[in-house]
Protein backbone atom coordinates (compact mmCIF):
# COMPACT_ATOMS: atom_id res chain seq x y z
CA UNK A 1 0.00 0.00 0.00
CA UNK A 2 3.09 2.64 0.60
CA UNK A 3 3.79 1.69 -2.53
CA UNK A 4 0.89 2.57 -3.91
CA UNK A 5 0.51 5.48 -2.37
CA UNK A 6 4.14 7.05 -3.02
CA UNK A 7 3.84 6.05 -6.81
CA UNK A 8 0.08 8.00 -7.06
CA UNK A 9 2.38 10.83 -5.32
CA UNK A 10 4.98 11.15 -7.64
CA UNK A 11 2.56 10.87 -10.60
CA UNK A 12 0.65 13.93 -8.69
CA UNK A 13 4.04 15.52 -8.57
CA UNK A 14 4.98 14.98 -12.20
CA UNK A 15 4.72 18.52 -14.39
CA UNK A 16 1.68 17.40 -16.88
CA UNK A 17 3.11 16.86 -20.41
CA UNK A 18 3.64 20.17 -22.28
CA UNK A 19 1.60 21.40 -25.32
CA UNK A 20 2.65 22.58 -28.51
CA UNK A 21 2.00 25.94 -28.67
CA UNK A 22 0.72 27.28 -31.99
CA UNK A 23 -1.15 30.84 -33.05
CA UNK A 24 -4.29 30.69 -35.60
CA UNK A 25 -5.08 34.28 -37.13
CA UNK A 26 -8.77 34.58 -38.01
CA UNK A 27 -9.86 36.29 -41.22
CA UNK A 28 -12.64 38.41 -39.08
CA UNK A 29 -13.89 38.78 -35.93
CA UNK A 30 -15.44 35.34 -34.82
CA UNK A 31 -18.56 33.77 -36.37
CA UNK A 32 -20.44 30.64 -37.64
CA UNK A 33 -17.86 30.51 -40.28
CA UNK A 34 -14.78 29.94 -37.51
CA UNK A 35 -17.82 27.19 -35.71
CA UNK A 36 -15.30 24.00 -36.19
CA UNK A 37 -12.41 26.19 -34.54
CA UNK A 38 -13.90 27.16 -31.56
CA UNK A 39 -15.73 23.83 -30.80
CA UNK A 40 -12.35 22.31 -31.21
CA UNK A 41 -10.96 24.46 -28.65
CA UNK A 42 -13.69 24.72 -26.54
CA UNK A 43 -14.47 20.98 -26.52
CA UNK A 44 -10.95 20.23 -25.66
CA UNK A 45 -9.91 18.61 -28.96
CA UNK A 46 -7.48 20.84 -29.69
CA UNK A 47 -5.73 19.90 -26.20
CA UNK A 48 -6.62 15.92 -26.27
CA UNK A 49 -4.05 16.35 -29.80
CA UNK A 50 -1.32 17.60 -27.47
CA UNK A 51 -1.83 21.61 -29.13
CA UNK A 52 -2.07 24.16 -27.25
CA UNK A 53 -3.82 27.13 -29.51
CA UNK A 54 -4.29 30.61 -29.81
CA UNK A 55 -6.92 32.05 -31.86
CA UNK A 56 -6.74 35.76 -32.72
CA UNK A 57 -9.07 37.78 -34.33
CA UNK A 58 -7.01 40.47 -36.85
CA UNK A 59 -7.75 44.36 -36.32
CA UNK A 60 -6.79 44.18 -40.37
CA UNK A 61 -8.52 40.96 -42.01
CA UNK A 62 -5.91 42.06 -45.14
CA UNK A 63 -2.61 41.01 -42.43
CA UNK A 64 -2.95 37.09 -41.35
CA UNK A 65 -1.64 35.76 -44.34
CA UNK A 66 1.27 38.60 -44.88
CA UNK A 67 1.94 37.78 -40.43
CA UNK A 68 1.69 34.09 -41.65
CA UNK A 69 3.97 34.61 -44.43
CA UNK A 70 6.31 36.69 -42.05
CA UNK A 71 6.72 33.76 -39.31
CA UNK A 72 4.92 36.07 -37.08
CA UNK A 73 2.05 32.99 -36.55
CA UNK A 74 1.71 29.50 -37.29
CA UNK A 75 -1.20 29.65 -39.41
CA UNK A 76 -4.29 31.99 -41.10
CA UNK A 77 -7.66 31.73 -42.00
CA UNK A 78 -7.49 33.28 -45.02
CA UNK A 79 -9.06 32.55 -48.68
CA UNK A 80 -8.55 30.16 -51.58
CA UNK A 81 -8.91 33.18 -54.64
CA UNK A 82 -6.41 35.41 -52.80
CA UNK A 83 -3.81 32.56 -52.11
CA UNK A 84 -2.80 32.21 -56.05
CA UNK A 85 -2.80 35.64 -56.09
CA UNK A 86 -0.31 35.96 -52.68
CA UNK A 87 1.98 32.90 -54.45
CA UNK A 88 2.63 35.10 -57.35
CA UNK A 89 3.25 38.36 -55.38
CA UNK A 90 6.33 36.05 -53.91
CA UNK A 91 4.73 35.14 -50.40
CA UNK A 92 5.58 32.47 -49.04
CA UNK A 93 2.44 30.35 -48.54
CA UNK A 94 0.79 27.42 -49.08
CA UNK A 95 -2.57 25.51 -48.21
CA UNK A 96 -2.75 23.21 -45.67
CA UNK A 97 -6.04 22.54 -44.76
CA UNK A 98 -9.94 23.94 -46.15
CA UNK A 99 -12.49 25.45 -43.30
CA UNK A 100 -15.28 26.21 -46.02
CA UNK A 101 -15.71 23.99 -48.79
CA UNK A 102 -18.12 25.93 -51.37
CA UNK A 103 -17.93 29.87 -52.69
CA UNK A 104 -19.88 32.07 -50.03
CA UNK A 105 -19.20 34.90 -52.39
CA UNK A 106 -22.15 36.34 -54.15
CA UNK A 107 -23.15 39.12 -56.44
CA UNK A 108 -26.08 40.55 -54.25
CA UNK A 109 -28.83 42.71 -55.50
CA UNK A 110 -32.11 43.97 -54.20
CA UNK A 111 -34.73 41.03 -55.06
CA UNK A 112 -37.32 43.61 -55.94
CA UNK A 113 -35.33 45.96 -57.64
CA UNK A 114 -34.45 46.41 -61.17
CA UNK A 115 -32.01 44.06 -61.29
CA UNK A 116 -33.58 40.71 -62.08
CA UNK A 117 -30.69 38.85 -63.99
CA UNK A 118 -27.25 39.72 -65.29
CA UNK A 119 -28.25 41.74 -67.97
CA UNK A 120 -30.33 44.12 -66.07
CA UNK A 121 -26.61 45.42 -64.76
CA UNK A 122 -25.68 46.99 -67.90
CA UNK A 123 -25.14 51.22 -67.32
CA UNK A 124 -25.65 49.92 -63.08
CA UNK A 125 -23.40 50.68 -60.52
CA UNK A 126 -21.66 47.64 -58.37
CA UNK A 127 -19.85 47.89 -55.29
CA UNK A 128 -16.81 45.94 -54.13
CA UNK A 129 -14.45 45.68 -50.92
CA UNK A 130 -11.61 44.25 -52.70
CA UNK A 131 -9.94 45.21 -55.69
CA UNK A 132 -8.19 42.69 -58.56
CA UNK A 133 -10.22 38.83 -57.52
CA UNK A 134 -13.47 40.47 -56.77
CA UNK A 135 -13.43 42.56 -60.17
CA UNK A 136 -12.28 39.31 -61.90
CA UNK A 137 -15.40 37.14 -60.78
CA UNK A 138 -17.50 39.98 -61.80
CA UNK A 139 -16.12 40.06 -65.05
CA UNK A 140 -16.44 36.63 -65.70
CA UNK A 141 -20.16 36.71 -64.54
CA UNK A 142 -20.82 39.36 -66.62
CA UNK A 143 -19.28 37.55 -69.37
CA UNK A 144 -22.22 34.77 -69.00
CA UNK A 145 -24.51 37.55 -69.72
CA UNK A 146 -22.98 38.81 -72.55
CA UNK A 147 -21.75 42.01 -71.02
CA UNK A 148 -18.17 43.42 -70.29
CA UNK A 149 -16.74 45.48 -67.26
CA UNK A 150 -17.07 48.67 -69.44
CA UNK A 151 -20.84 48.41 -68.92
CA UNK A 152 -20.66 48.64 -65.57
CA UNK A 153 -19.89 51.09 -63.08
CA UNK A 154 -17.36 49.78 -60.22
CA UNK A 155 -17.30 51.64 -57.12
CA UNK A 156 -15.39 51.31 -54.15
CA UNK A 157 -17.68 50.68 -50.91
CA UNK A 158 -14.94 49.40 -48.78
CA UNK A 159 -16.60 46.68 -46.57
CA UNK A 160 -20.45 48.75 -46.04
CA UNK A 161 -21.73 46.05 -48.97
CA UNK A 162 -25.26 45.40 -47.38
CA UNK A 163 -25.69 49.50 -46.47
CA UNK A 164 -24.09 51.10 -50.09
CA UNK A 165 -26.99 48.47 -51.78
CA UNK A 166 -29.97 49.18 -49.15
CA UNK A 167 -29.28 53.02 -49.50
CA UNK A 168 -28.83 52.77 -53.55
CA UNK A 169 -25.66 53.87 -53.58
CA UNK A 170 -25.29 51.03 -55.89
CA UNK A 171 -27.26 48.28 -57.54
CA UNK A 172 -25.76 45.36 -56.81
CA UNK A 173 -22.78 44.57 -54.96
CA UNK A 174 -19.87 41.37 -55.24
CA UNK A 175 -18.28 40.11 -52.25
CA UNK A 176 -21.01 39.98 -50.07
CA UNK A 177 -21.34 36.55 -48.04
CA UNK A 178 -24.80 34.40 -48.62
CA UNK A 179 -24.59 33.18 -45.37
CA UNK A 180 -24.53 36.50 -43.79
CA UNK A 181 -25.06 39.33 -46.17
CA UNK A 182 -28.43 38.08 -47.27
CA UNK A 183 -29.78 37.77 -43.76
CA UNK A 184 -28.27 41.21 -42.62
CA UNK A 185 -30.77 42.71 -45.32
CA UNK A 186 -33.86 40.75 -44.40
CA UNK A 187 -33.39 41.75 -41.03
CA UNK A 188 -32.47 45.58 -41.89
CA UNK A 189 -35.75 45.58 -43.72
CA UNK A 190 -34.91 44.71 -47.20
CA UNK A 191 -34.84 41.40 -49.62
CA UNK A 192 -31.73 40.05 -51.08
CA UNK A 193 -30.95 37.68 -54.05
CA UNK A 194 -27.90 36.49 -55.01
CA UNK A 195 -26.54 35.49 -58.25
CA UNK A 196 -23.77 32.61 -57.75
CA UNK A 197 -20.07 32.94 -59.17
CA UNK A 198 -19.88 29.11 -59.46
CA UNK A 199 -22.75 29.12 -61.51
CA UNK A 200 -22.43 31.85 -63.97
CA UNK A 201 -18.77 31.47 -64.99
CA UNK A 202 -16.64 30.99 -62.56
CA UNK A 203 -14.97 27.71 -61.15
CA UNK A 204 -15.71 26.13 -57.69
CA UNK A 205 -13.45 27.14 -55.19
CA UNK A 206 -12.69 26.44 -51.85
CA UNK A 207 -13.84 29.93 -49.61
CA UNK A 208 -11.93 29.52 -46.21
CA UNK A 209 -8.62 27.78 -45.92
CA UNK A 210 -5.52 27.71 -43.22
CA UNK A 211 -2.64 28.62 -44.73
CA UNK A 212 0.76 28.50 -43.34
CA UNK A 213 4.40 29.53 -43.46
CA UNK A 214 5.70 27.00 -46.81
CA UNK A 215 9.15 27.40 -45.48
CA UNK A 216 8.37 26.44 -41.91
CA UNK A 217 5.90 23.78 -42.34
CA UNK A 218 5.88 21.47 -39.36
CA UNK A 219 3.46 18.60 -40.68
CA UNK A 220 2.78 16.92 -37.77
CA UNK A 221 1.16 19.67 -35.12
CA UNK A 222 -0.52 20.82 -38.64
CA UNK A 223 -1.84 17.74 -39.16
CA UNK A 224 -3.02 17.29 -35.14
CA UNK A 225 -4.58 21.15 -35.78
CA UNK A 226 -6.36 19.84 -38.37
CA UNK A 227 -7.91 16.27 -36.67
CA UNK A 228 -8.84 18.52 -34.21
CA UNK A 229 -10.85 20.72 -36.51
CA UNK A 230 -12.13 17.40 -38.29
CA UNK A 231 -13.70 16.69 -34.52
CA UNK A 232 -15.15 19.97 -34.52
CA UNK A 233 -17.00 19.67 -37.68
CA UNK A 234 -18.16 15.85 -36.72
CA UNK A 235 -19.47 17.30 -33.42
CA UNK A 236 -21.57 19.95 -35.37
CA UNK A 237 -22.98 17.56 -37.54
CA UNK A 238 -23.79 14.72 -35.07
CA UNK A 239 -25.18 17.63 -32.45
CA UNK A 240 -26.08 20.66 -34.09
CA UNK A 241 -28.29 21.74 -31.13
CA UNK A 242 -25.38 21.15 -28.46
CA UNK A 243 -22.79 22.70 -31.30
CA UNK A 244 -24.57 26.14 -31.33
CA UNK A 245 -25.07 26.02 -27.73
CA UNK A 246 -21.24 25.54 -26.85
CA UNK A 247 -20.50 28.33 -29.91
CA UNK A 248 -22.81 30.54 -28.97
CA UNK A 249 -21.96 30.96 -25.51
CA UNK A 250 -18.44 32.39 -25.81
CA UNK A 251 -19.58 35.80 -26.88
CA UNK A 252 -22.83 38.08 -25.99
CA UNK A 253 -23.57 38.71 -30.19
CA UNK A 254 -22.96 35.19 -31.48
CA UNK A 255 -26.72 33.98 -30.21
CA UNK A 256 -28.34 36.67 -32.00
CA UNK A 257 -30.56 36.58 -35.04
CA UNK A 258 -28.22 37.23 -37.45
CA UNK A 259 -25.34 34.72 -35.88
CA UNK A 260 -28.29 31.63 -35.65
CA UNK A 261 -29.20 31.91 -39.03
CA UNK A 262 -25.34 32.20 -40.64
CA UNK A 263 -24.71 29.23 -38.26
CA UNK A 264 -27.58 27.10 -40.25
CA UNK A 265 -26.59 28.20 -43.44
CA UNK A 266 -23.04 27.66 -43.31
CA UNK A 267 -23.43 24.18 -41.21
CA UNK A 268 -23.63 21.91 -44.59
CA UNK A 269 -20.20 24.05 -46.25
CA UNK A 270 -17.69 23.07 -43.78
CA UNK A 271 -15.07 20.77 -44.99
CA UNK A 272 -15.51 16.87 -43.53
CA UNK A 273 -11.96 16.37 -44.06
CA UNK A 274 -10.04 19.48 -43.69
CA UNK A 275 -6.90 18.32 -44.71
CA UNK A 276 -8.10 16.96 -47.83
CA UNK A 277 -6.97 18.55 -51.01
CA UNK A 278 -8.89 18.68 -54.36
CA UNK A 279 -5.71 18.94 -57.03
CA UNK A 280 -8.23 20.29 -60.02
CA UNK A 281 -10.34 22.58 -58.32
CA UNK A 282 -6.77 24.30 -57.52
CA UNK A 283 -5.53 23.94 -60.80
CA UNK A 284 -8.75 25.52 -62.29
CA UNK A 285 -8.47 28.22 -60.77
CA UNK A 286 -5.31 29.25 -61.23
CA UNK A 287 -6.14 28.36 -64.83
CA UNK A 288 -8.88 30.87 -64.15
CA UNK A 289 -6.97 33.82 -62.96
CA UNK A 290 -4.42 33.16 -66.09
CA UNK A 291 -7.17 33.52 -68.42
CA UNK A 292 -8.13 36.86 -66.45
CA UNK A 293 -4.88 38.45 -67.00
CA UNK A 294 -4.35 38.38 -63.11
CA UNK A 295 -0.92 36.03 -63.19
CA UNK A 296 1.43 35.76 -65.82
CA UNK A 297 1.53 32.12 -66.15
CA UNK A 298 0.15 29.17 -63.82
CA UNK A 299 1.80 27.25 -61.20
CA UNK A 300 1.44 23.85 -60.49
CA UNK A 301 -1.06 22.89 -57.54
CA UNK A 302 2.08 21.62 -55.10
CA UNK A 303 3.64 25.54 -55.34
CA UNK A 304 -0.14 26.54 -53.80
CA UNK A 305 -1.67 23.45 -51.77
CA UNK A 306 -0.99 20.32 -49.77
CA UNK A 307 -2.32 17.95 -47.58
CA UNK A 308 0.04 17.56 -44.48
CA UNK A 309 -0.46 14.23 -43.91
CA UNK A 310 0.77 13.12 -47.34
CA UNK A 311 3.88 11.85 -48.64
CA UNK A 312 5.43 14.54 -49.78
CA UNK A 313 7.41 12.58 -52.37
CA UNK A 314 3.76 11.38 -53.46
CA UNK A 315 1.95 14.55 -53.78
CA UNK A 316 0.61 14.68 -57.28
CA UNK A 317 0.73 18.02 -59.59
Amino acid sequence: MRLLTLAASLTLALPALAQDRMTLLLDWYVNPDHAPVILAQELGFFREAGLEVEIIAPADPSEPPKLVAAGKADLAVSYQPQLHLQVHEGLPLVRVGTLVATPLNCLMVDADGPVQSLSDLKGRKVGYSVSGIEEAMMAAMLRSAGLTMADVQMINVNWSLTPALMTGQVDAVIGAFRNFELTQMRLAGGNGRCFFPEETGLPAYDELIFVANRDRLDRDRISRFLSAVERGTEYMLNHPDAAFAVFSATAPDLADALNTQAWADTLPRFAHSPAALDHGRYARFETFLYEAGLIGGTLPVSALALDPGADPAGTAE
